[in-house]
């Protein structure tokens, strides 16, 4: 299989995540041309590196087909990817696929953890109405387990098997 790796993006801190009850803080996402990925641990700069052992969201993938969805639904022609604070934008690949999969992009392996599960603060970022429409298509979490650098363009993916111990 083929895909498309569009954006990737690394964000040193938190927004949303702990903040309930609370006012979303103003973080800056910032957009790389490339990521080091460490097994086990993450993304090298990431709010997630080291978060916890095993953690399940090392790294996080977003589909740019959703993106494309969410700019018709909501009519915002200048929203950017970034918006939904997911890792790696890719095209070409259902990421909902992967889910419970050990997978590989150009070399690096991955285990698709769990889907990740859009909030209500995704309608402060985007728009009312855009948690409900993210559902069941707001991206993949997953653990890394074998780590190297990941670029922008074309990837080789590959489905290695199942795994058995997903959250």
């Amino acid at each position: 299989m083929h895909a498309t790796i569009k954006h990737l993006y690394i964000s040193p801190d938190h927004n949303y995540f702990g903040r309930y009850g609370k006012d979303s803080l103003k973080h800056p996402i910032v957009e790389r041309a490339s990521l080091e990925l460490v097994a086990g641990s993450g993304i090298v700069g990431d709010r997630f590196f080291n978060y916890e052992t095993d953690y399940k969201g090392q790294i996080t993938f977003f589909d740019s087909a959703t993106y494309e969805k969410v700019i018709s639904k909501f009519k915002i022609k200048d929203l950017k990817p970034s918006v939904f604070r997911r890792n790696v934008v890719v095209d070409g690949i259902d990421l909902n696929s992967l889910i419970g999969k050990r997978f590989s992009f150009n070399g690096m392996e991955f285990t698709g953890s769990c889907g990740c599960k859009p909030c209500f603060w995704m309608n402060e970022a985007i728009a009312d109405g855009a948690e409900d429409f993210l559902k069941g298509r707001g991206g993949l979490r997953a653990r890394i387990q074998r780590g190297g650098t990941l670029v922008t363009g074309a990837t080789d993916v590959e489905i290695l098997g199942d795994v058995t111990d997903v959250v």
